[in-house]
C-alpha cells in the first residue's frame, strides 16, 4: 500500500533516510534531524513531501521523498524525487514501482511534464530497475553543487 506520510511517520522515514545514507556509503553525511523532517514536511505550506510504502502486514517499508521543480522548457512543474528507499528484505514486492508509480500519477493527474531524480553510477541495481521502467539516464548532463564552504563564501 502506498500513501502520503503523515506527521507519525516521521521517525520511521528519518530512520531510512539513515538507511539510505548507509547504503550509499555516506552515512557521515547524513545529518538531517527528525525534527527538520518533520517541520519540512508538515509545515504550513511545505515544499517537500513524502510517501510511505507499506507490506501486508502494515509495517513501512519504503518511501519515496519529492518536491515540485518546474521546467522553462516545457513551461510546466515537474517532480523531483530526492530519495526512493526501500528496506532490503522488502525488495522484489513491487513497492519500489508502486511508489514511483504514484509519483507518475500525481503528474500526470496534475499536467506535470516530468519525473525526474539522480541515482549514484555504481548503483547497478537501481539502474537496471529504472531502465525496466523505461526511464532514461541524462548523460550529457552533469550535476554541480554548491555546499559548505564555497556556499558560505559565494552567498556572502
Amino acid at each position: 500500500m502506498i500513501r502520503p506520510a503523515v506527521p507519525t511517520d516521521v521517525p520511521e522515514i528519518h530512520a531510512m533516510v539513515r538507511e539510505l545514507a548507509d547504503y550509499e556509503k555516506c552515512l557521515a553525511d547524513a545529518k538531517a534531524t527528525e525534527r527538520q523532517l518533520h517541520d519540512a514536511l508538515f509545515c504550513a505550506h511545505p515544499a517537500a513531501f513524502a510517501h510511505v510504502a507499506e507490506d501486508e502486514a502494515g509495517r513501512t517499508v519504503g518511501f519515496a521523498l519529492w518536491f515540485r521543480n518546474f521546467s522553462t522548457w516545457t513551461g510546466t512543474h515537474g517532480v523531483y524525487l530526492e530519495d526512493l528507499y526501500v528496506r532490503p528484505e522488502a525488495r522484489g514486492g513491487g513497492h519500489g514501482k508502486a511508489l514511483l508509480t504514484e509519483l507518475a500519477r500525481i503528474c500526470v493527474d496534475r499536467g506535470y511534464g516530468r519525473l525526474e531524480w539522480s541515482v549514484l553510477d555504481w548503483n547497478e541495481p537501481s539502474i537496471a530497475f529504472y531502465r525496466a521502467l523505461g526511464a532514461t539516464p541524462m548523460d550529457e548532463w552533469t550535476v554541480y553543487r554548491l555546499s559548505d564552504d564555497a556556499l558560505a563564501e559565494l552567498g556572502s
